[in-house]
């Protein structure tokens, strides 16, 4: 039995899929297969029941599994106690972000920590939540900066900044000239949308979940289109497309007037996102991750509020 084999029964367990978990554990996958027969072989027993669209784990092998993934964290934590010794602000320090953050939280974030601690480089990983969770519980990952809520995992969580949300339209849209626009008044207006996967998508569905009750013939309520990004969605809209639901950080210039989309903040109560850190309670390099957090603090983020809690166990 080894550390990989139970890192390929998990990964099977969560992906509930062969293919997926290969790809989720960067190996071939006749490598993964090949592996979990053998140790299914060395303990007599079978811990997945194959066949069908999807691979379920039998009884006993839903408790191995369990155990699998204590034995994992547990490993991660004898890695982590042994920098004990060390500086926990030396070394790289492996941080997820999700991409509806990344790109607007990073670029100040990066260039904050060289200041602040330039001997504990980040190795920067973006992905979707779920992703983000898989490698923070296998210890691929020290923390992820994630937005709530986050799945009942047992993590250490600590809020960052409250990030409200905006609208973002045409310049030549009815509402161009408005100062605010409520929630409800979206049902009304063809939505551009993240695709699935995206915690922002389904923040936004919570906004105006009329919008998750459309129908694919066009006779909803409302009519929505789908990008893979807040990027190609604000160059649909400016396309004239639609409008869409941002992050308040990743608009540039809320009062911009010379371009081609303009924002409008939503009328109160406007909705908004907490966004956090999250780490395994195993994890020992505390002080990197108050490193990190205070770096955060320190970003300028317009139109978000940085928060200044303690940690809680999510």
């Amino acid at each position: 039995m080894t550390l990989t084999e139970l890192k390929y029964i998990v990964a099977v367990a969560r992906q509930k899929h062969f293919g997926h978990a290969a790809e989720a554990c960067f190996v071939a996958q006749p490598t993964l297969s090949v592996a979990i027969k053998k140790l299914e072989d060395e303990l007599g027993v079978t811990i997945f029941e194959r066949g069908g669209l999807e691979v379920s784990m039998t009884p006993l092998g839903a408790q191995i599994v369990a155990q699998a993934e204590r034995v994992l964290e547990q490993t991660a934590a004898i890695k982590e106690i042994a920098k004990q010794n060390k500086d926990p602000l030396a070394g790289p320090f492996r941080l997820g972000v999700i991409y509806t953050v990344g790109p607007y939280l990073l670029p100040t974030l990066v260039k904050s920590m060289i200041e602040r601690v330039p001997q504990m480089p980040l190795v920067l990983q973006e992905n979707f939540t779920v992703r983000l969770m898989e490698l923070l519980r296998q210890g691929e990952l020290d923390a992820a900066i994630m937005a709530l809520p986050l799945p009942d995992q047992g993590l250490m969580v600590q809020p960052l900044y409250d990030e409200p949300f905006v609208v973002a339209l045409p310049k030549e849209h009815a509402w161009a000239k408005r100062d605010s626009v409520s929630a409800e008044e979206l049902k009304s207006e063809t939505m551009l949308l993240l695709g699935n996967g995206h915690c922002f998508r389904d923040q936004v569905l919570e906004v105006c979940p009329e919008m998750s009750r459309f129908s694919t013939a066009g006779d909803g309520i409302a009519r929505t289109f789908e990008g893979s990004s807040l990027e190609t969605i604000r160059h649909m809209v400016a396309s004239g497309i639609g409008i869409t639901v941002l992050p308040v950080a990743s608009v540039p210039d809320m009062g911009a007037k010379d371009g081609m989309l303009r924002y409008l903040p939503f009328s109160s109560p406007a909705p908004d996102r907490r966004v956090v850190i999250a780490w395994r309670k195993s994890f020992t390099r505390q002080a990197a991750i108050e490193a990190i957090r205070q770096a955060v603090l320190a970003c300028d983020l317009p139109g978000v509020s940085m928060l200044d809690e303690a940690a809680l166990v999510q």
